[in-house]
């Protein structure tokens, strides 16, 4: 059965440590996700989605570009089901989520973005929590496990360890890598700026395609997640974001340090699990380039089945499974 057909699927206990799944029809509904919460934290107003007990152990869940929280839908109640508290927070530049200083800079680097997690687990006391994601989603988390490992039970990143720096993005790649990149350098100009201010749900429409070349989305799920990109800083986020990484645009003095550090590449040390999908058409590393960064327990699940660089949303069943197993197991 294609993994689509299994998105809906229940997960039970079969035997001690074993998640056994039973199917129900391909056309079951996506899960709706609980309506909004806010809570101010550090440079932002955060608005998120909560599922599971509040006394669960706190699992935070990440999006990436150009995506959103829909991403988890259909992850979030198997984990809640299991006692987890599911927290999915719209990065800031998407959804409801805004800054709480108008004058503040739209600011896209990285440091920033592994900065806001912290400042979300502080506003709602969670002292740890494992940390889950895709896309930009997995470089935040990486770099909170990294720079902050007393703040995180357990990690899992889709493609792997993608902490970077200024100074590497200025190394040229081999030309086929750099054509994968085509966005990237497009934003680098004002034309590529106004070209997605003008038609971001087009353009996002067509990173799904690309990144996901067997991912039969519809309209309906597209356009669950095409609403986050109408957020007023989005494209600022995004573009300040990409330009950064190229070293053409600055970022703010208060994230020196910690760019400084995340320059070094620094190991990561908590309990994590590392996922690929077989048909992932974005940029993504070699789960073998990246393997001796993790220097706690380790392991690497490349997921079969067409599942591209969405895996959470093409293959909720096996994002879950990875999160629980690191969770209950430590790998």
């Amino acid at each position: 059965m294609h993994r689509r057909a299994l998105c809906g699927a229940a997960l039970a206990l079969a035997a001690p440590g074993v998640l056994a799944l039973s199917a129900v029809p391909a056309a079951a509904a996506v899960p709706e996700l609980p309506p909004l919460r806010h809570i101010d934290a550090g440079a932002l107003n955060v608005a998120y989605a909560e599922l599971g007990p509040v006394d669960g152990a706190p699992v935070i869940l990440l999006h990436g570009w150009p995506y959103d929280i829909h991403a988890f839908a259909e992850v979030a109640p198997i984990l809640a089901a299991r006692g987890q508290r599911v927290i999915m927070p719209f990065l800031r530049g998407y959804g409801a989520t805004r800054f709480r200083d108008a004058a503040a800079l739209r600011n896209g680097q990285p440091a920033a973005l592994a900065t806001d997690v912290i400042d979300l687990m502080d506003a709602l006391k969670i002292r740890r929590a494992t940390l889950a994601g895709f896309d930009w989603g997995a470089r935040t988390a990486d770099i909170v496990a990294a720079l902050w490992p007393e703040r995180v039970t357990a990690l899992v990143a889709v493609s792997g360890y993608l902490i970077g720096s200024q100074q590497a993005g200025k190394q040229p790649l081999p030309p086929e890598a750099e054509l994968q990149w085509w966005y990237q350098f497009y934003f680098a100009t004002e034309r590529g700026r106004l070209g997605y201010e003008k038609d971001r749900r087009a353009f996002n429409r067509l990173i799904w395609r690309l990144a996901s070349p067997q991912w039969r989305f519809d309209d309906a799920t597209y356009d669950r997640s095409a609403v986050a990109f109408d957020n007023p800083d989005h494209v600022a986020v995004v573009i300040h974001n990409y330009r950064w990484r190229l070293g053409l645009a600055e970022g703010e003095p208060r994230f020196d340090a910690i760019e400084a550090r995340l320059a070094a590449a620094p190991t990561i040390g908590v309990p994590t699990i590392t996922m690929e999908g077989d048909a992932n058409g974005a940029p993504h590393p070699p789960p073998s380039a990246y393997a001796a960064k993790f220097t706690g327990r380790y392991e690497h699940r490349t997921i079969a089945g067409g599942i591209g660089h969405n895996l959470p949303q093409e293959a909720p069943q096996d994002f879950a499974r990875a999160v629980l197993d690191v969770v209950g197991k430590g790998v």
